[in-house]
Order: C-alpha cells, then sequence, then structure tokens
C-alpha cells in the first residue's frame, strides 16, 4: 500500500512538472547563410506554412562577427562571443570542445534527452561529453541529415533537438548571394524541413512541441562575417504548442535569445549569467 502512494505520489509530480512546460519536445532548425530577403524570394512552402500558424520576424539579429560557428555557438549557449570565446569558424581540433555549457548540458542536467544533427564538421566543437544523447555530422546535404534526424526524431522523440542545414550557405560562397542557385538550395532545405515535419507528427508528438527556424548569419556577395544588415538580419520564427497564430515578433531577438526560449519552454531555468532572455512575447 505504502509503495502505491510512492509511485502515486511520484507520478503526479511527474505529471505536474510536464503541465507546467510549454512544450515537453524543442527543436531548433538553422538555415545557415539563411538571409532573409533571399529566403523570401525562395520556394519555401513549408517554412511559410509554419510561420503563418506561428509567430516571426525577418529582422532577428546574429553575432558579431556574424560568421557559422561563433554564431551557432552563441546560439547554443545563450551568450555572446565576448564569453564563449570562440573566435574561429572550421574544425580546428587542438582548439578543443567550448568551455562555457550548452543548452543541451543544462537540459540533461535535469534529465532530459536531446540530439544534434549537422551538415558541417566545425559543430564538433560543440559535442561535449555527456551532454548529447545523439550526434552526427552525416552529410552537407541538407536532405541527407533530415532523413538521419527525422528517423531519430520517430524513434526516440527527443525532448531538445538541434538540426542544421548547410546547402544554402555553401551555394551562397559558390556562386553568391541570392542567386539562382541558392534560391534553389534554399527551397531543397525546404524539402527537407518538411522532412523533419513529417517525422515530428509520426512521432506522435506534435501537439506537445515547438519548433524554432532561424539562421547564423546573412550575406552578401559570395561572403558574409560585417556589421551590415545584410549579414546580420536573421529570422526567427516559432510554430507549435502555445504559440500565437499569425503573430509578428516586434521585441528585438537576438540568436542567444534561442538558447533561453528552449529552456523556458522546457521549464528549466534559464543561467543568470546568459545573454539570452526568452522571446515570451511569441506565445500564449
Amino acid at each position: 500500500m505504502r509503495r502505491s502512494i510512492v509511485l502515486l505520489f511520484a507520478l503526479l509530480c511527474a505529471t505536474s512538472a510536464r503541465a507546467e512546460r510549454h512544450a515537453n519536445h524543442v527543436f531548433i532548425i538553422s538555415f545557415d547563410g539563411g538571409k532573409p530577403a533571399v529566403m523570401l524570394q525562395s520556394q519555401m512552402p513549408t517554412l511559410m506554412s509554419l510561420l503563418q500558424q506561428g509567430a516571426g520576424t525577418w529582422t532577428a539579429q546574429t553575432i558579431f562577427p556574424s560568421v557559422t560557428l561563433p554564431s551557432h555557438t552563441s546560439m547554443l549557449t545563450g551568450v555572446s562571443p565576448r564569453i564563449h570565446k570562440v573566435l574561429w569558424n572550421d574544425w580546428i581540433p587542438q582548439n578543443g570542445l567550448i568551455t562555457v555549457p550548452t543548452v543541451f548540458g543544462v537540459a540533461k542536467q535535469k534529465g532530459l534527452t536531446t540530439a544534434l544533427f549537422a551538415g558541417k564538421p566545425k559543430f564538433k566543437h560543440l559535442n561535449i561529453p555527456g551532454t548529447l544523447d545523439a550526434f552526427a555530422i552525416p552529410s552537407y546535404s541538407a536532405k541527407k541529415v533530415a532523413s538521419v534526424a527525422g528517423k531519430y526524431i520517430l524513434e526516440r522523440k527527443p525532448n531538445l533537438c538541434f538540426i542544421h542545414f548547410a546547402d544554402s550557405d555553401g551555394e551562397g560562397h559558390r556562386y553568391g548571394w541570392g542567386s539562382p542557385q541558392q534560391i534553389k538550395a534554399f527551397a531543397d532545405e525546404d524539402d527537407a524541413l518538411k522532412t523533419v515535419m513529417d517525422a515530428v507528427q509520426r512521432a506522435g508528438i506534435a501537439n506537445d512541441s515547438v519548433v524554432i527556424l532561424t539562421a547564423d548569419h546573412g550575406g552578401h556577395n559570395k561572403t558574409h562575417g560585417s556589421k551590415s544588415p545584410e549579414d546580420m538580419n536573421i529570422p526567427w520564427i516559432a510554430w507549435g504548442n502555445r504559440v500565437k497564430t499569425g503573430f509578428a515578433i516586434t521585441a528585438k531577438v537576438t540568436t542567444y535569445d534561442t538558447a533561453a526560449t528552449a529552456l523556458w519552454l522546457l521549464d528549466i531555468p534559464v543561467p543568470t549569467n546568459w545573454d539570452g532572455k526568452p522571446v515570451t512575447s511569441a506565445f500564449r
């Protein structure tokens, strides 16, 4: 009898904890080189549908230097480069792993499951032991990354999952930002996004999930990294449980707010030393 009461109490506590969360599953999807002006020219019906059903802004800001690894480190640690000190932009083994906590590590401390799927080896700098249940760089191709991520989502239903699409950045450097080739790359990434969303639906967790769509930087000509709006402006779109419908976010949003929002959605206190703050205006 006593054991039954203890088990019932534990179940009630777990149910209460889940009830306090805005979502039990958070997916952060990053379009590398996602310049809003070019994305708006591209055929991205899945992304646009999520925006219409959710909340978003096309004028969120990345960090300086506006390049991939420093920006994604801020996105996934909630702090600016002055704190995380990641100023290089390649996989450099001798630089070791980042030295500040990631959103994944904070979530793992609360017993949640985490995963990261990316298209570039430089993300190895974020693979801190004990913080990720799954870490994979299956291919540069967004469609292949989405396929691997989708299978994992279907099987494991992670609480926190980051997915990175690289194609648009590669085509931007090769042919230029806004080139037909890059516009096509964004369309391919939208197909990859559909693969991920289909997996979320088939896993039966769509009603208990929030998806954040964003980018690490924009671009101009065949490059990026400056403080110009072309490089600094990024999209920030939220879709899912308790997200306001058709809502234009007018509050200032910075890339390190993404990590803070993910923790807030999962009912995990945001570390007090983080620069990032939850984008609460996007949610009911």
